[in-house]
């Protein structure tokens, strides 16, 4: 038989080759398949070390114990905004540490002088506390001490009897029931449970200063303005022993008879806020308490000065927008006391400070708008009797004082009825420093 062979094919089959050749496609793409699942599963650490080859890696994420440690340096400073941040981060990455959860609650506190809402968020802290270790008994003062502050000290006394059952040498306890039991009028049991704190532990100046609060409302100031000396000294960065020691300085100078010696402790007050600013310089309330205090000392202008840095810094502050038209209607300058009272009530509502009314109004009949003046001073007059019974009081009287001028000088009310009897020695209701 003969074989026919077609001579334009080759003459070794390439069948084999293109096996080969898939095969190697195969692997080439599984190959290829594999490296780029790697570098999407390691995508994070790949950048990492790449950007650690070239010198622009980001900083590793610091240890709870580190943060911890930093915040407590921040708050030695006085810095309690950072400090606070700080632990925060040691909070949520480790939600359970009693000591990380502790620390952070106590600079809530101290931070709610300014914003007051920090003070629940304390109470939440303190449950937590507790929660992570019921035979601890820091998270019971924490709570305790929130509650108190919160506005709460009924609920905050149990909470505090019940960490004494935990642990009855721990100091922040009857420190924090101390102020309890003062909130609720019970003066005696509040100073033997500060003075069992100061015995615990002399040298915590939280308790020094609580103890200073027990000491005012039994008129033992010169031992609470010593306590509050003490507590300054324990810790000069903070800010808030200053804030109670310049208060009791003007309280002192406001009831003093001796303008001297008034004069004296508004200087000393005056020193101590500005010893404030020196550290924290935007700090507020600092320059709002400068403005009070100026005001206390009839430097109208100065007052005026230092309550309008205080808005600046903070816009939203109610109180000093309060203080800012004072110290304008004291000056007679009534149209921009009017619109710092407007803006104190559009920020605060029904809560705004009474001056914020009483004093529009009176300004309002200053320049003559009759109107304006007996709605604000009528409305005045509601809000003061709503929360104080006492006929003598000398805002009620100089709203009552303000109807009657509006009743005498404005046409239209010459026979309203006034709403009582204006008592025979008011005084008419003239600008401060006029």
């Amino acid at each position: 038989m003969q074989i026919r062979r077609d001579y334009s094919q080759p003459f070794f089959s390439n069948r084999r080759k293109r096996r080969h050749l898939w095969r190697w496609l195969i692997l080439y793409v599984l190959l290829l398949g594999g490296f780029l699942f790697f570098v999407d599963s390691q995508f994070n650490q790949i950048q990492h070390t790449v950007l650690e080859a070239v010198g622009m890696a980001p900083p590793p994420t610091p240890f709870a114990s580190e943060l911890a440690t930093t915040a407590m340096e921040r708050y030695l400073a006085g810095n309690l905004p950072d400090a606070a941040t700080l632990l925060l981060q040691a909070v949520n990455q480790q939600p359970q540490n009693v000591d990380y959860l502790y620390e952070y609650g106590r600079i809530l506190l101290e931070l709610g002088g300014d914003v007051p809402s920090y003070y629940q968020e304390a109470v939440t802290i303190g449950d937590r506390a507790i929660e992570a270790n019921p035979n601890d008994p820091r998270g019971y003062a924490l709570k305790t001490r929130a509650l108190d502050l919160s506005g709460d000290p009924a609920n905050a006394i149990p909470v505090g009897q019940a960490g004494l059952n935990v642990d009855r040498n721990f100091a922040p306890l009857y420190a924090a029931l101390s102020s309890a039991y003062r909130s609720i009028d019970r003066y005696d049991t509040a100073l033997q449970n500060a003075e069992r704190a100061i015995e615990l532990d002399p040298t915590d100046p939280a308790s020094r200063r609580i103890y200073a609060y027990a000491l005012v409302w039994v008129g033992r100031t010169d031992e609470a303005i010593d306590q509050l000396e003490q507590a300054v000294q324990l810790n000069p960065n903070l800010a808030g022993p200053y804030f109670e020691l310049a208060g009791l300085y003007r309280a002192r100078a406001d009831q003093s008879q001796d303008t001297v010696m008034a004069q004296e402790l508004y200087a000393s007050s005056i020193a101590l806020y500005e010893q404030i600013l020196a550290m924290q310089p935007e700090n507020a309330r600092a320059y709002l308490r400068l403005c009070d205090a100026y005001f206390g000392a009839r430097e109208n202008r100065r007052a005026q000065d230092y309550c309008a840095e205080a808005v600046t810094v903070n816009p939203q502050y109610a109180q000093a927008w309060a203080s800012l038209g004072q110290t304008q209607y004291s000056q007679r300058n009534y149209e921009g006391a009017i619109e710092s009272f407007e803006q104190c009530v559009a920020l605060a509502g029904d809560d705004a400070d009474i001056r914020c009314f009483y004093l529009r109004g009176l300004a309002h009949y200053y320049l003559g708008q009759c109107d304006q003046a007996w709605t604000l001073l009528s409305d005045a007059v509601e809000r003061i009797r709503a929360t104080s019974s006492d006929a003598t009081n000398t805002v009620l009287l100089s709203s009552q004082e303000g109807l009657r001028l509006v009743t005498v000088s404005c046409p239209a009310y010459t026979n309203r009825p006034l709403p009582t009897a204006i008592p025979p020695t008011a005084i008419p209701p003239t600008p401060i420093g006029g």
